[in-house]
């Protein structure tokens, strides 16, 4: 019997002894004598008032995670950040980069490889050789 609990109060969670399921009661229905409730993972029901009083229901604290009835939820809507950050941490002055340099590639002095890895010959245009300079012009 939920006689330590007493009547139902909105926004209360509770815990459901003989099934172990936690829920919130998120209305009261006056003229119908009816209490409306969601499970944590989002099932919604409805118990009536002498039902609710035969209950074996103790009162429950909310849980951490309280996404579970909910579809969907931004992580910017959780109301928390992966990290914590103070009025020290904006007021702290920037760390200095590490001494250590990452090492740059120098192009110079690579040539170009070909799909064996092996160096490709350097083409001469027919203008460059003064034999066929002559021949063409």
């Amino acid at each position: 019997m939920n006689t330590s609990v007493g009547r139902a109060r909105i926004g209360q969670w509770y815990l459901h002894s003989d099934k172990g399921e936690l829920f919130q009661v998120t209305g009261l229905d006056l003229r119908a004598r009816t209490i409306e409730t969601q499970n944590f993972d989002g099932d919604v029901d409805e118990i009536d008032e002498d039902s609710w009083t035969a209950l074996p229901l103790g009162l429950a604290e909310p849980p951490e995670d309280w996404t579970g009835p909910v579809d969907t939820v931004e992580v910017d809507d959780l109301g928390y950040s992966e990290t914590a950050m103070t009025a020290e941490d904006w007021a702290a002055p920037l760390q200095p980069l590490s001494g250590t340099q990452e090492a740059r590639e120098d192009p110079s002095g690579e040539e170009d490889l070909d799909p064996e890895g092996e160096g490709v010959p350097v083409e001469e245009l027919a203008l460059d050789n003064p034999a066929a300079r002559q021949l063409l012009l």
